[in-house]
């Protein structure tokens, strides 16, 4: 303790000495000290500190002070005093407290500035240098990654032609990559990966484009190529092309190739080739082969498809019994779907219930639906298939597939196979046949879904027959056991349509409609119906919305034109139409129309094309006949109307007018010696004609036959033979006129009205009628006097009977014959 210095033992001023200057705390001559240069040098000066050698201290090693001059000295494990000891009465330098920033400066003025902030900021990084070779080939690969990613995006909007480019552009890009690095001398670097990208996308892009001989050009380089590994797959691509383009003998090799070269760890991608395969040798009619496929399928890892594909080649070569086990095999097929009892929500767990709404129709299960969808339809397209195969019969057949189904996990299949049944005989036009009936009949006590469906078909039948009182019955059975069913509520509405209780039809119509939005048999039926209600514009309505619905339907658009035809806008209907010849460009009646539109409008040149190209595809259509013989009259060109005539008078033989209009054309063009020979025939077949007789006076008395004596006696005794009838025809009707006034004094007025009347009041009776039956929808009118339904009336097959049924044109010709004859009537009584 002799060198402990104790305050307040020989000092007064506890302070002092603060302020003078100590040259311990010079670090510039830390360089002329030896022991701690020598600390510097060695690992003495990195050892860890020394533990306290003083017991009961917090600092052991360094006694308590005050002082500079009053420490104790310790040596360090060299031997040196510690640094700031004082040795030999002169201070060393401190070497710890320039780390700190306490320089010897600090006592002169400087700042305190351990960060060296003052220095400002740090100066720039260096720039990158973009021209040498490799930071080139880094960009150049960048931007050709970048076009490949380009094409594909460009392929999934559906530019092809553009992704195609793009492919194109990264492969000139990647060989021009390739000779930089060859020339630059880093060949060893080439990105292998980046060269099997751009091929292959080039290679598929052209494949998506149909150029296919490129694609195989490219695919063969990448396969050819040993340094890519598992190129030989791309065969499979190949093979795909080789399909698409029907060389199925070489598509098959390609896939057995490519089937060598996938190992069994692959399983999947094993089984989808040989079904390639197995329909490969079916488009090429060798149907052993496939089936051989088709059985290690089914017996590996069996679907739906592959099943369904086995039944068609036992079809195909008819074994009887292989179809029965490969149906069994198909029904049986796991389709690895959940429970639809799995998506009904449970009363208890609100929880429960939330996640089931949620799952109810997500993407999961829409795939399950359409999974499970497609499975019934291969079921019951087999069915009906080997029906007539398996068994000497087609009833018993389909028996026979109907009890397999009930065994299986189809079983709600069944019933709508026993549906199916029934229709296949309605499809046959096996109409009699009780069965089908029967069978229809037998699902009225099972449950309401099925009650529905067959309750539906019979009222379809029935309604076919034109029984309309049982085909109401049933429609009124269906719609009890299922409300909500559009087609009973289709077919209850026609036959209230056929009562002609159009306003209760659309009412049926609409509530199908609200059941099932897309129901476009009953958005059809609604239009026709307002169209017979005579409200054009909500009838022009419907049949705009069915035409968004089904774009190329024809009988949609004819119902649009007719009804812009009704609306007095022909341009309109003039449109509709062209759309409509667009659809249905060999149609006659289509193009008649449109003649005839032009024809009301003026334009007859345009009316003339389409008439013609009406003539051209139907030639026997009596006006269109007409119109362009008279066409080639008006425009001077009468030998051009002789030959329309003439087929005219081989439609209608026993119309003489046409023969007239032959022999006049003859006449008009100057060719008088043919006129007078047809005035002649005409004479043989139609002696008591007055205008043939006229034109024969005339020809023969301009060329100055002997003959003109004959005819000119015979026209006196026909029109004496015509005065003496037209005279019994008035005797005739005054006497009748006179009969009435005495049997009914009461109708005295409507008596003289009638007896005033002449012959062209009878005539004017003709042309009103006449011009009533041509307002009517004539045979010229498409598709609702040729189309085989304008109501749908159908459940499983939409092919409901015809409502609107407008007149024939041969029932029109019997109608104008019958007012004729009412208007002939009272003058041929008297005789």
């Amino acid at each position: 303790m002799e060198h402990v210095h104790l305050a307040g033992e020989e000092e007064d001023d506890l302070y002092s000495g603060y302020n003078d200057y100590n040259p311990t705390f010079d670090s510039e001559e830390l360089d002329n000290d030896a022991g701690f240069q020598q600390a510097v040098r060695t690992s003495h000066g990195r050892r860890p500190p020394m533990t306290a050698k003083f017991p009961g201290t917090a600092i052991g090693g360094r006694p308590l002070g005050t002082a500079f001059g009053s420490r104790i000295p310790l040596a360090s494990s060299m031997g040196r005093p510690m640094t700031g000891a004082v040795q030999d009465g002169a201070a060393r330098p401190m070497t710890a407290v320039r780390a700190a920033g306490y320089t010897s400066t600090m006592s002169r003025g400087s700042t305190f500035d351990p960060l060296g902030q003052s220095k400002g900021p740090a100066p720039p990084l260096e720039a990158k240098n973009e021209d040498t070779p490799e930071e080139k080939n880094k960009l150049l690969e960048k931007n050709v990654n970048d076009l490949i990613e380009e094409s594909c995006l460009a392929h999934g909007r559906g530019d092809l032609q553009l992704s195609l480019e793009k492919a194109k552009e990264a492969g000139r890009k990647e060989r021009a990559l390739a000779r930089q690095r060859e020339q630059s001398g880093n060949a060893d670097h080439i990105n292998l990966d980046l060269t099997y990208s751009v091929l292959f996308n080039l290679a598929t892009q052209y494949g998506n484009n149909e150029m296919y001989p490129e694609a195989l050009n490219t695919y063969q380089v990448i396969v050819k190529n040993k340094m890519f590994s598992n190129a030989g797959r791309l065969k499979v691509n190949m093979a795909n092309i080789y399909f698409k383009q029907k060389n199925y003998p070489k598509a098959i090799k390609f896939y057995r190739m490519a089937l060598d070269q996938i190992s069994n760890a692959h399983k999947e991608m094993r089984i989808k080739i040989m079904q390639n395969i197995g329909i490969g040798f079916i488009r090429m009619g060798q149907y052993t082969d496939a089936i051989t496929s088709f059985e290690h399928i089914m017996s590996e890892s069996p679907n739906i498809k592959t099943g369904f594909n086995l039944i068609l080649c036992y079809y195909a070569i008819g074994d009887r019994e292989r179809m029965k086990k490969s149906f069994q095999k198909l029904i049986c097929v796991p389709l690895g779907i959940d429970e639809e009892d799995k998506y009904i929500p449970t009363n208890d767990d609100t929880k429960a219930n939330l996640v089931i709404e949620a799952i109810k129709n997500d993407k999961l299960h829409q795939m399950e639906r359409e999974r499970k969808a497609l499975a019934e339809k291969f079921i019951m397209t087999s069915a009906k298939l080997i029906a007539p195969a398996i068994e000497t019969s087609f009833a018993a057949g389909f028996d026979w597939c109907v009890e397999m189904v009930k065994s299986s996990q189809y079983v709600e299949l069944a019933n709508d196979l026993e549906i199916n049944k029934a229709i296949t005989y309605l499809r046959q036009r096996d109409f009699n046949q009780v069965s089908a009936v029967e069978t229809l009949r037998t699902f009225e006590k099972k449950d309401s879904r099925v009650k529905s469906a067959a309750a539906t078909n019979l009222s379809f039948l029935f309604f076919l027959e034109k029984d309309y009182d049982q085909a109401d019955r049933y429609a009124d059975l269906a719609m009890t056991a299922d409300r909500y069913n559009p087609a009973a509520l289709i077919n209850k509405g026609n036959t209230v349509f056929v009562r002609h209780d159009y306003a209760k039809a659309a009412e049926f119509y609409k509530e199908a409609l609200r059941n099932d939005s897309s129901c476009t048999e009953a958005l059809y039926n609604l239009g026709l119906t307002y169209k017979r209600l005579v409200r054009l514009e909500e009838s022009l309505d419907c049949f705009l919305k069915l035409h968004a619905i089904l774009r190329n339907s024809a009988q949609v658009m004819h119902q649009l034109a007719s009804l812009y035809e009704m609306l007095e806008d022909p341009h309109q209907a003039i449109e509709w139409l062209m759309q409509l010849i667009s659809v249905t460009p060999t149609d006659p009646h289509v193009l008649a129309k449109l003649g005839e539109l032009y024809d009301s409008e003026g334009d007859k040149s345009q009316a003339f094309q389409y008439y013609y190209e009406s003539f051209r595809y139907f030639p026997s259509n009596i006006e269109v006949i007409e119109w362009l013989g008279a066409y080639y009259i008006d425009t001077q060109f009468c030998e051009k109307a002789i030959q329309y005539f003439e087929r005219a008078t081989l439609i209608q033989p026993t119309q003489v007018k046409w023969q007239l209009m032959v022999a006049s054309c003859y006449r008009r063009s100057g060719n008088y010696q043919r006129a007078l020979e047809t005035y002649k025939d005409i004479h043989r077949k139609f002696p008591d004609n007055v205008e043939c007789l006229r034109f024969l006076v005339r020809l023969c008395t301009d060329m100055g036959l002997k003959e003109v004596q004959d005819y000119a006696t015979k026209l006196k005794k026909v029109e004496k033979m015509k005065e003496i009838r037209e005279q019994r025809v008035k005797s005739a009707r005054e006497g009748s006129a006179r009969g009435r006034r005495e049997n009914s004094a009461s109708s005295d007025v409507d008596i003289k009205a009638d007896s005033g009347q002449s012959s062209h009041g009878a005539s004017a009776k003709g042309e009103r009628l006449s011009a009533r039956l041509r307002a009517l929808p004539g045979a010229n009118e498409p598709y609702e006097a040729s189309s085989q339904r304008d109501i749908d009336a159908s459940y499983v097959d939409p092919l409901g009977p015809q409502i609107e049924r407008p007149k024939t044109a041969a029932k029109k010709r019997m109608e104008d014959d019958e007012f004729a004859d009412e208007e002939l009537g009272e003058d041929l009584l008297p005789e």
